[in-house]
């Protein structure tokens, strides 16, 4: 799979974000002092509210990406086959990024801090890898949000400002 340059911007912002992200969450569980236990209880519901919260924002882009498609297929200037691909991979990672936040969503709401079998060294693993899944799921919606940001950007340059000589149009030259 070709990456456009739009697409490895929108990565290296997701990267950098996934980066902050942990390295902010780690520091503040480091530095609070806490049991590992004690933080965990403290942040599921939060960790809970960001998987909805991811759930339904991957959904309503997806749902959105329909409307940018009928817009472009409507459009008086006709696109070139890698605006479509380029739709195609935020589909797809966004359709990745919407089972992940599902998927740890219910493993979440799993009552792992009222379990008495639960060694209390594993707690502190369970909180970093908790720390971990909140950062990459957050960092991969940064990634849909920013390669989202791309297609409109370019959509509203050749539907909305009328630009011919865009990169993704198709000149009367290339018909």
């Amino acid at each position: 799979m070709k990456l456009s340059r739009y697409t490895k911007r929108a990565i290296g912002g997701g990267l950098f974000s996934l980066f902050f992200i942990f390295l902010s969450s780690w520091l503040l569980g480091t530095l609070s002092g806490y049991e590992a236990k004690v933080l965990i209880k403290n942040s599921l519901s939060g960790l809970n509210v960001l998987c909805n919260t991811i759930v339904l924002a991957s959904a309503t882009i997806l749902a959105l990406l329909l409307t940018l498609l009928g817009l472009s297929s409507t459009s008086n200037s006709k696109l070139k086959e890698s605006h479509y691909r380029h739709v195609m991979q935020i589909a797809r990672v966004d359709t990745v990024v919407f089972i992940m936040s599902l998927l740890s969503f219910l493993i979440f709401n799993l009552p792992i801090t009222e379990s008495e079998n639960v060694p209390a060294n594993w707690f502190t693993i369970i909180y970093y890898v908790s720390l971990g899944i909140s950062a990459v799921l957050s960092a991969s919606l940064i990634v849909v949000v920013l390669m989202l940001y791309n297609t409109v950007i370019n959509i509203i340059k050749i539907v909305g400002l009328g630009q011919e000589d865009h990169p993704l149009t198709i000149g009367e030259d290339e018909d």
